[in-house]
């Protein structure tokens, strides 16, 4: 059952998400300022004045939360409740106005995933979740669909750029058992495996803020998030990721990325 706070807590993440989702419709209007972080990865203004929009609107509803974001930071990782922020994930797609970036905004609870609310504003669609609870894509319950083998599973992982070598080998062997694998999505296609549109879900590079709101709406779809060796994911976690819809499947796949060449 749904607590109240978690009832609140969904509801301001979702006034947060729509006025971030109100920056973006003034900003593809405009011609995008670029620049580059030192991991040489994308950043725009739009990233920056929604972060400082969703924090300030958090500072001021809920002093005693933490928040740790992209672009700004994070103070307080050791209360119990913790906003982890990504104002635009896949900056490149939404540079080059693929539609499949969007707006991150995820709840720690004890420093796990606990509540998420991710939206796309280009495609003006909407996926919420509380772990262990449920999911909704704008406002119709959703959950993980199971999958019996991975000969049957189709695969989502981003960039392979991201990954390191080893990495990237453990993806290639994994990609070599699936029945298809889709690179490329940013967060959208980690919303196609809470909706049942696919299986798995894999990456490596990534920090809280990529992946705990997607988390928290997977997790409250049915499925199951860890890091490559299956251990739960924290605020203190960072990079691999695996994802899946279907429990059995998950662990065939962890196996699959430890294998030997």
């Amino acid at each position: 059952m749904t607590d109240a706070i978690a009832t609140e807590l969904l509801a301001f993440a979702g006034r947060l998400a729509d006025e971030g989702r109100a920056i973006v419709a003034e900003a593809v209007q405009a011609t995008h300022t670029i620049d580059y972080k030192a991991d040489q990865s994308f950043v725009t203004a739009t990233d920056r004045a929604i972060e400082k929009r969703l924090r300030e609107r958090i500072e001021a509803a809920y002093p005693d939360h933490g928040i740790l974001g992209e672009e700004f930071g994070s103070y307080g990782l050791d209360r119990e409740f913790v906003w982890v922020i990504d104002p635009i994930d896949g900056t490149a797609a939404f540079i080059a106005g693929i539609p499949v970036y969007g707006i991150l905004i995820g709840v720690a609870r004890a420093a796990r995933p606990w509540l998420g609310v991710m939206d796309l504003p280009a495609t003006r669609e909407r996926m919420s979740g509380i772990a262990g609870v449920s999911a909704d894509h704008n406002g119709k319950p959703v959950r993980c669909k199971p999958c019996d083998g991975l000969e049957r599973a189709f695969l989502t992982s981003s960039n392979p750029r991201f990954l390191t070598d080893a990495e990237r080998a453990a993806v290639g062997r994994l990609d070599r058992t699936v029945a298809f694998t889709q690179y490329g999505g940013s967060c959208y296609s980690y919303g196609c495996l809470a909706r049942g549109n696919t299986d798995l879900a894999v990456d490596g590079g990534l920090d809280p803020y990529d992946v705990f709101a997607t988390a928290a709406i997977i997790e409250g779809a049915g499925g199951v998030v860890s890091d490559w060796a299956g251990r739960p994911i924290d605020l203190h976690w960072k990079g691999q990721i695996a994802a899946a819809g279907d429990r059995s499947l998950h662990g065939h796949a962890l196996a699959r990325l430890s294998a030997a060449s």
